[in-house]
């Protein structure tokens, strides 16, 4: 009876065991290293925002609009982390609808701390969610960039929240979460579409819709203190190793070549502009080498993920020759006043990026070969994805700054710009 016994808790073990082992894999496909670095992307990403663009913006507006340029970056953080928490991570990233996802995880509903997203299997769901938060929150404090100097911060803060709602959202689930655009192949690893062209063209529109600062084209409106700009420049520069190294979601030898093509699209788009100054005006300006360099990084996004590491070398050249004609040539053939040119350089990056994303795209980097490798179709694929981009956020975002006109107004009035918002929107100012 004793070996009997023995022998029938044996087998009772073995078979706990044997039914516990499938869960416990499941479990376990979270993974250590990947987790780590996506906290640290998280952190890099993060500060982008804060204080990366917060400097950057503020180092080029006029001092008496300093402390509200830094309180829009502020304020991007803080409502577009809710909201995305709220419902904008849902329907983002939860289910699989062409158009849109589900409001399964209506603030962050049924989620466990072992739980994962398909998109990111091995890091916990809830850290893959704080990721693509600091996505949304740095595409939305962009926009203000168009508007800094004339925008009333209420008239701000409603057209923020249905801006992330109405075109950050639908985006981000179109090309990263299972929607249409994704099912159709187009290609955007970081953000060429959903981060920068979005938020190129909203910032274009809205400059468009309140119209120019006053004194723009007939004053000095030259930056209060470009030193602060230079310090956000770096900022975001080392934020974009988390920004587009991160887009891996994994600690891979991807993310180490992603992290390389953005670094050396960076450093050609500031040597590029530079060059073009020093062609033009006779000497380089610290102003056009730091917006070469975003525009190298911003141009890059879209495609670090795909390609080879020399490729974004030429893709930042191109970016700083296209974003440089497009600050200065197109700005004033067409005579809009982007206050800190996010259209000229996000805008046109993202497009620009996109497009030679199809063109150098390669097979072994990222699963998808482009047209050096014998597949023009990609660079066709990646146009449509450009022009829904480009069409549904230039017409949601004349709707939105119609409907908030409509109860409040846009902009500041003409005493309480010549003022300086920081006093008229918060009571402070720079002494």
């Amino acid at each position: 009876m004793g070996a009997h016994s023995r022998a029938v808790r044996l087998l009772a073990a073995a078979g706990f065991f044997a039914g516990t082992t499938p869960a416990f894999a499941e479990t376990s496909t979270i993974n250590a290293a990947d987790t780590a670095w996506m906290m640290v992307a998280t952190a890099l990403v993060l500060m982008m925002t804060i204080p990366g663009l917060a400097l950057f913006y503020a180092g080029m507006v006029r001092k008496k609009n300093v402390l509200a340029t830094m309180a829009q970056s502020l304020a991007a953080v803080a409502l577009i982390s809710i909201l995305w928490v709220a419902y904008g991570y849902s329907l983002a990233f939860v289910g699989d609808g062409s158009w849109i996802g589900t409001f399964e995880r209506w603030f962050l509903s049924g989620m466990t701390m072992e739980s994962v997203n398909p998109a990111a299997k091995t890091i916990p769901e809830a850290l893959f969610m704080l990721y693509q938060m600091t996505f949304a929150v740095i595409t939305v404090a962009l926009v203000a960039g168009s508007v800094a100097d004339r925008m009333r911060f209420s008239a701000y803060l409603w057209f923020s929240a249905g801006w992330f709602t109405f075109v950050y959202v639908p985006l981000a689930h179109w090309v990263w979460g299972g929607g249409f655009l994704m099912t159709m192949g187009v290609l955007d690893f970081a953000g060429g579409l959903v981060v920068h062209l979005s938020a190129g063209i909203g910032g274009l529109v809205a400059a468009k819709v309140l119209g120019n600062r006053h004194g723009y084209g007939s004053e000095n409106l030259a930056p209060f203190d470009l030193s602060l700009a230079v310090i956000g420049t770096g900022m975001l520069w080392v934020g974009w190793f988390g920004f587009n190294g991160g887009s891996a979601l994994t600690a891979s030898p991807r993310a180490v070549w992603a992290i390389s093509a953005t670094h050396l699209s960076a450093c050609a788009g500031a040597l590029t502009w530079a060059a073009l100054e020093w062609w033009t005006r006779r000497k380089p300006s610290v102003l056009g080498m730091i917006s070469g360099a975003v525009a190298g990084l911003g141009t890059i996004t879209p495609a670090s993920g795909f390609v080879a590491p020399w490729a974004g070398i030429v893709i930042g050249v191109v970016a700083g020759i296209v974003c440089f004609w497009a600050c200065t040539w197109l700005k004033q053939r067409l005579n809009y006043d982007d206050s800190l040119d996010v259209f000229g350089v996000h805008g046109v990056g993202g497009i620009t990026g996109t497009l030679l994303c199809g063109v150098f795209a390669m097979k072994t980097i990222g699963d998808t070969s482009g047209l050096i490798e014998g597949n023009p179709q990609q660079v066709l694929t990646q146009f449509y994805g450009v022009a829904i981009t480009l069409a549904w956020t230039a017409v949601a975002t004349v709707a939105l700054l119609k409907l908030v006109g409509a109860f409040a107004p846009l902009r500041v009035t003409v005493q309480q710009e010549l003022e300086g918002l920081d006093i008229s929107q918060h009571g402070e100012a720079l002494q």
